[in-house]
C-alpha cells in the first residue's frame, strides 16, 4: 500500500538527534513558480527543527543571488549551469552526483522531477504536470514541442520511480501522476506557500458602482495555448455588448503560436484597444499593485500543477472567476465561481454572476481570502524538510 503523508509540523519539534546534510539541485528551476517556491522555503526554514546540520544548493547564479544567506546554506553555481541547456543535462548527469557526495550530502532534493542525475537517497518534487494531461498535448501536436513533453514525462517517471520519496503540491496531481508511473510508496502532499506581501494587500479602490468607471479584471499567467487568454478576451467582448463596462488586463509572457492567437482574437474583438491591455512580463515584485488595483480575478488555465497566482489572488481578497479543471476547484473550493475555460460563453456568465451580485462577490472574496490562510512558506518549508528528514531515517532505519 502506497504511503501518503500530509503532515503539520508547525509548532513541534521532531526528532533532532542527527546531523544531516541536505544537498539541493535546483539546477534545472527555471519557471517563475519554481524560482518562489525555493526562495520561500529556503528564506523561512529553520533546519536544526529536523535535525539538519547544513543545506547545500546547486543552481545558476541569478537564482542563487535570490536566496537569502544563511549560516547553514551553502551555494554552488557550476560554470556548466550559465551555458546551454545541453552543457546543463551534460553537468546534471555526469557531475551532480559526485559534487553532491563530495559536499558531504546524505539525501539530495531534487526540485525538478525530470532529473537526470542518479544519486540516492534522493526526493523528487513535482512542479509539472503539462506531460500528464491528456488534453494539453493537442495544443503541442507531435513535432518537437509535442516530443519534449513525452521525454519529461518518461524522465519524470523514472525519477519518480526510483526516488525514496516524492512530494506533490495537491491530491489531484498525486492521483493523475500515479496513474502513469505506478503506486508511488512514500509520498507526502505539501502545496505551495504565499509570500507575506499578497497576504496584506489592500484594495486601492471600491467596486465601482452606477457607471462611475470600468470593471478592472485581472489575469496574471504566461500567454499558452492551454492558459486560452483569447477565450477570455472574447468573454470579455460578449460582456461588453450586453452592456457592462468592464476591462481586462493581460499580465505575462508566452510563446510565439499562443501570442499569435491571442493577438488575432485581440484585432477581431478590440481593433482600437478599448477594453484589452497587454502588460507582457511583470517582475513578481509588480503583482501585488497589480491585485490591489484589481476588481476581479479572472484565471482560465486547463492544466496546472498549483497556481501560484490563484493563490495570490485569494490572499488579496479578490472575488475569482475560475477554470473549472482539476486541481483550481480542489485549492479554490468554495471560493469563487467556475467556469468551462474553453468556451466563451461559459467564462462570460461566471464573470457575470459575480458582477449582478454583491452579496456573492463579497461572499466567495472572503472566503478566497480565509482559505488563502491554510498556505504560508513557513509551513511548506516546515513539511517539505520534516518529510526529507522522515524519509532518511526510514531507510536508514
Amino acid at each position: 500500500m502506497s504511503r501518503s503523508v500530509r503532515v503539520h509540523w508547525i509548532g513541534r519539534r521532531v526528532d533532532c538527534t542527527m546531523s544531516l546534510v541536505v544537498g539541493i539541485d535546483a539546477s534545472r528551476i527555471r519557471s517563475g513558480g519554481g524560482k518562489a517556491h525555493l526562495i520561500g522555503i529556503l528564506s523561512s526554514l529553520d533546519p536544526a527543527r529536523h535535525g539538519i546540520l547544513e543545506i547545500h544548493v546547486w543552481s545558476f547564479q541569478a537564482l542563487l543571488d535570490s536566496i537569502p544567506n544563511r549560516s547553514w546554506l551553502v551555494k554552488h553555481n557550476p560554470s556548466a549551469l550559465e551555458k546551454s541547456l545541453a552543457k546543463q543535462l551534460w553537468w546534471q548527469t555526469v557531475h551532480l552526483s559526485q559534487e553532491v557526495k563530495e559536499a558531504g550530502c546524505d539525501i539530495l532534493f531534487t526540485a525538478d522531477a525530470s532529473t537526470l542525475c542518479r544519486f540516492r537517497p534522493m526526493v523528487v518534487l513535482s512542479h509539472d504536470m503539462l506531460s500528464y494531461e491528456p488534453g494539453v498535448m493537442r495544443y503541442f501536436g507531435y513535432g518537437y514541442a509535442g516530443l519534449r513533453l513525452l521525454a519529461i514525462a518518461y524522465l519524470q517517471n523514472a525519477a519518480f520511480r526510483r526516488a525514496e520519496g516524492v512530494i506533490f503540491l495537491t491530491q489531484y496531481t498525486a492521483k493523475v501522476i500515479q496513474g502513469s508511473c505506478g503506486r508511488i510508496e512514500n509520498y507526502a502532499l505539501i502545496p505551495h506557500g504565499i509570500s507575506k506581501e499578497f497576504m496584506t494587500i489592500q484594495p486601492t479602490t471600491t467596486w465601482p458602482l452606477n457607471g462611475g468607471r470600468p470593471i478592472q479584471c485581472l489575469y496574471v499567467s504566461p500567454i499558452w495555448l492551454f492558459k486560452h487568454q483569447w477565450v477570455t478576451v472574447r468573454a470579455i467582448e460578449m460582456l461588453r455588448a450586453k452592456g457592462h463596462d468592464i476591462v481586462l488586463t493581460l499580465a505575462g509572457d508566452g510563446d510565439d503560436d499562443a501570442k499569435l492567437r491571442l493577438s488575432k482574437q485581440i484585432a477581431t474583438s478590440d481593433p482600437t484597444g478599448v477594453f484589452v491591455k497587454l502588460l507582457g512580463n511583470v517582475e513578481h515584485k509588480a503583482i501585488p499593485d497589480l491585485l490591489a488595483n484589481a476588481d476581479m480575478f479572472i484565471f482560465a488555465s486547463s492544466c496546472e500543477n498549483m497556481p501560484n497566482t490563484v493563490l495570490e489572488a485569494m490572499a488579496a481578497g479578490l472575488p475569482i472567476a475560475c477554470s473549472n479543471r482539476d486541481p483550481m476547484p480542489e485549492i479554490l473550493a468554495d471560493g469563487g465561481i467556475y467556469f468551462d475555460p474553453e468556451d466563451a460563453d461559459s467564462i462570460a456568465a461566471a464573470i457575470e454572476k459575480i458582477i449582478a451580485n454583491p452579496e456573492l462577490r463579497l461572499s466567495i472574496a472572503k472566503r478566497a481570502k480565509v482559505l488563502s490562510e491554510q498556505y504560508s512558506w513557513l509551513r511548506c518549508a516546515e513539511e517539505t524538510f520534516a518529510f526529507i528528514a522522515e524519509t532518511y531515517k526510514s531507510i536508514k532505519a
